[in-house]
């Protein structure tokens, strides 16, 4: 589809005027609070005697490494759900059919990926490598320069990649200044009142009584599951609509990030795992999310007690509001076009909700102020305007 274009809007003004515009500084108010958070990053670190090291390994690997691998396979599954056959698998089997030695190359590549990988990660690398493949083929026919479209990706990535290792950092810094669990008691007994006198934590232990270890085992895949559907979403926006669009989705996820520093400030808590007493004698420790919130817990109380640490990690001891809801609503509405992606982000977010709830990670109150928080950032990046046209088709 070619890109939809037209003249500006009358009633707005033209050239740099624009830029000053209310709503184009509301727009791009998340470029400024980067900027200021990154200016104020190394003084805050210093204040708090906290180390100005980063452990850049472990963000390469999280983010260009895993999360990338998670993200594109998400979007490639996406793309065949929302979109008709003719456009997604049937130019790439007629393209294989009729050039039947594309096959050696393909059959190869999967048997070493199966050979060195697990089955799960050897099935994402090798759609993942097929998708990059058909994405080459499909730019050449068109005429459009492969390293302008990365460019248009990689932008908005590189971006959602800084602000958020301004947010571990600054997770680092508040958890210093103020007590990590101050408001857990309190958000627990609000709890209590909405759940109409029992809590998150009774709800998981009984259902860890009662329901097979399988089940959890789930709940944690799907739990993790939600990162890429960022990543997803940044493949989409940038693919669909340009980068423009794109940096508006990153810069609504670091905005959502934002509050969520500030409310960590105002209301520090840690969750439900945290406040209860008997979570890690109940607990099925064979899960990984037992191990990380023992980490968790060990991580964020050394840095309230100012004990050395040698590097800022993937810390993040945010509680309220639950990002795990805020993240995908953000997804949801920027990929909203397409109603049958929604149809399978609706029942997906839908079991990360329950994830969150039986896994102890967050109170009801945390799913709460997630929801307001993605409205919040939704509006203050995006506002309600209608639907942008979409500038290309793959």
């Amino acid at each position: 589809m070619s890109p939809v274009q037209g003249p500006p809007p009358s009633h707005l003004p033209s050239g740099t005027a624009l830029w000053r515009s209310p709503e184009k500084i509301r727009e791009n108010l998340h470029f400024g609070l980067s900027l200021l958070l990154a200016l104020a990053l190394i003084p805050a670190l210093a204040w708090q005697k906290l180390p100005i090291r980063f452990d850049w390994s472990a963000y390469f690997a999280a983010y260009w490494v895993g999360l990338a691998i998670q993200s594109i396979f998400l979007a490639v599954l996406l793309y065949l759900l929302g979109f008709p056959s003719r456009q997604t698998i049937d130019p790439f089997w007629q393209r294989y059919r009729s050039q039947k030695l594309r096959l050696l190359f393909l059959v190869p590549l999967g048997v070493e990926f199966f050979w060195l990988f697990r089955p799960g990660v050897s099935i994402l690398l090798f759609v993942d490598a097929l998708a990059l493949v058909e994405l080459v083929e499909r730019l050449q026919e068109r005429q459009i320069r492969f390293l302008k479209t990365v460019g248009t990706l990689l932008v908005p990535a590189a971006y959602l990649f800084v602000g958020l290792i301004l947010v571990f950092s600054y997770s680092n810094v508040l958890a210093s200044l103020r007590f990590y669990g101050t408001y857990d008691a309190a958000f627990n007994r609000m709890d209590s009142w909405i759940l109409m006198g029992t809590t998150v934590s009774e709800i998981a232990h009984s259902a860890v009584r009662h329901l097979p270890l399988q089940v959890f085992r789930w709940l944690e895949f799907f739990y993790f599951g939600m990162f890429p559907q960022i990543g997803a979403g940044i493949i989409f926006t940038a693919f669909f609509f340009g980068r423009k669009r794109s940096l508006q989705f990153a810069g609504t996820i670091l905005t959502a990030y934002y509050l969520a520093l500030l409310l960590f400030y105002l209301w520090p808590c840690e969750g439900p795992y945290y406040s209860c007493p008997t979570h890690f004698a109940e607990f099925p420790n064979q899960l990984m999310v037992y191990t990380i919130q023992k980490y968790t817990l060990a991580n964020v109380n050394a840095v309230w007690e100012h004990k050395p640490k040698s590097q800022i990690g993937l810390d993040y001891f945010i509680a309220f509001p639950c990002m795990h809801i805020a993240q995908p609503l953000i997804v949801m509405w920027f990929l909203r076009r397409w109603k049958r992606i929604l149809a399978f982000l609706i029942p997906l977010n839908l079991v990360i909700l329950v994830s969150v709830l039986l896994l102890e990670w967050h109170y009801v109150v945390d799913v709460l102020g997630g929801v307001l928080v993605a409205l919040a950032a939704i509006v203050a990046v995006n506002g309600w305007r209608k639907e942008m046209p979409l500038s290309a088709a793959m």
